[in-house]
């Protein structure tokens, strides 16, 4: 894949991310009551769930931004994780596993855009995002 190639994939990614975070922030943002018992899952009051959606939710239009706009690599990774944890929360609150299964591209578009943008080998490479192909 030549670099051009690379960078309209790199793109098609970053606004995959930021498609999915911008939703789940909404949503998170609104307080979607059915999301509460994700959070009841692993540990959090029903009140607890309640107050700390809104900042989810800011959190992750947080994460929109940035790998839309700059896509810092740690960020990106926080995203994989973070879609990674929401989606496994499903079958551990009793949903099927096919709501984990399903979600999928929501973790693989950041972990994809990772290893486009590289894993770095120095730890402040992981503040900034790819500038060239390494």
């Amino acid at each position: 894949m030549d670099s051009k190639q690379l960078n309209r994939v790199e793109y098609v990614l970053r606004i995959a991310v930021f498609g999915v975070f911008l939703g789940h922030g909404v949503f998170a943002y609104t307080v979607k009551e059915h999301w509460i018992s994700y959070l009841e899952a692993v540990g959090f009051s029903y009140e607890s769930a309640i107050d700390i959606m809104p900042f989810i939710g800011l959190l992750d239009f947080a994460v929109a931004a940035i790998v839309l706009i700059y896509p810092i690599r740690l960020v990106v990774l926080w995203a994989m994780i973070w879609a990674l944890a929401t989606a496994t929360v499903r079958p551990i609150s009793g949903e099927p596993i096919w709501d984990f299964v399903e979600r999928a591209a929501n973790w693989g578009a950041p972990l994809a855009l990772l290893i486009v943008l590289g894993f770095p080998k120095r730890f402040a490479k992981w503040f900034s995002p790819r500038t060239k192909l390494e």
